[in-house]
């Protein structure tokens, strides 16, 4: 007969002060990005497959399969497939941390690491099938979870974890925007913005003007007209093209917000850029 018994120590370890916002499954097609963005929590990216690349200010960084990718918060990028490969990806929004490293060759506000595959997906799989079955206490057993892979990603990858003084975003706020970030092309509605996030559309239009001081189809307008103001500057064009690209449903209702939040038409604003430059 053999009897082991091992005794856990009194744990000098305080609840960790970070919370997860939200888990998305994306899949990408060769060729596709997201518009450049920033936000005030941190974003880790587990790459399933494909290969494509994080864009920064200064910097664009390559990605493939098996890499996990850390953003802190308030750095700008995008995401993007490159021309050959689609990209798929597990994403996650978390609230009240940022990281570090003394690794050098980590960029400063990104960190990329190759993960070993079936360790992680075990993970973030619980944390999806958590989230979309939705049984009683789920929110309880995904906050857990992430503490977990945070932890074995602060010993593993010798990451150092610091507290933000973040603002309390409303999770479904943090979600809505994640999700026009990704998909502003696509034909948006409030009600579709509510349908994906599974929330009434009303106290969802509340709650997103409560956090980010504008409504959701105002923040939607914004990310197009930044995507159409880096192609009205970069290429060739035409004001149409462009409209139907950014997901305007008319060339004249682009004009229309275009001019409504830049006080130029597009024309207008590519021949000064253009003249400038």
């Amino acid at each position: 007969m053999s009897y082991e018994v091992y005794q856990i120590k009194d744990s000098k370890h305080e609840k960790p002060p970070f919370k997860l916002l939200y888990i998305t499954h994306s899949k990408y097609d060769k060729g596709w990005h997201s518009t450049q963005h920033t936000h005030h929590f941190s974003e880790l990216f587990y790459i399933v497959k494909g290969k494509g690349s994080f864009v920064l200010v200064d910097q664009e960084i390559p990605i493939k399969e098996n890499d996990l990718v850390i953003i802190n918060p308030n750095v700008e990028h995008t995401e993007k497939s490159n021309l050959h490969d689609s990209l798929e990806y597990i994403a996650l929004g978390i609230e009240g941390l940022f990281f570090s490293s003394a690794d050098k060759r980590n960029h400063l506000g990104l960190y990329r690491f190759q993960v070993d595959r079936n360790n992680i997906l075990f993970y973030l799989n619980r944390l999806l099938e958590e989230i979309q079955l939705s049984k009683e206490n789920y929110e309880i057993i995904c906050q857990n979870i992430i503490e977990i892979m945070i932890i074995k990603l602060q010993r593993d990858k010798k990451l150092t974890i610091n507290q933000t003084a973040s603002p309390n975003i409303n999770k479904a706020s943090a979600f809505i925007m994640y999700y026009i970030n990704q998909n502003y092309r696509d034909s948006i509605t409030l009600d579709k913005l509510a349908e994906v996030g599974h929330i009434n559309k009303y106290y969802l239009a509340h709650t997103f003007k409560k956090d980010m001081g504008i409504s959701p189809i105002e923040y939607l307008n914004r990310v197009r007209i930044k995507e159409a103001k880096l192609m009205l500057e970069t290429t060739d064009y035409s004001i149409a093209h462009i409209a139907a690209f950014t997901g305007f449903s008319s060339q004249s209702f682009f004009t229309q917000a275009f001019k409504r939040l830049t006080s130029q038409t597009p024309s207008k604003y590519r021949k000064e850029m253009r003249a400038n430059s």
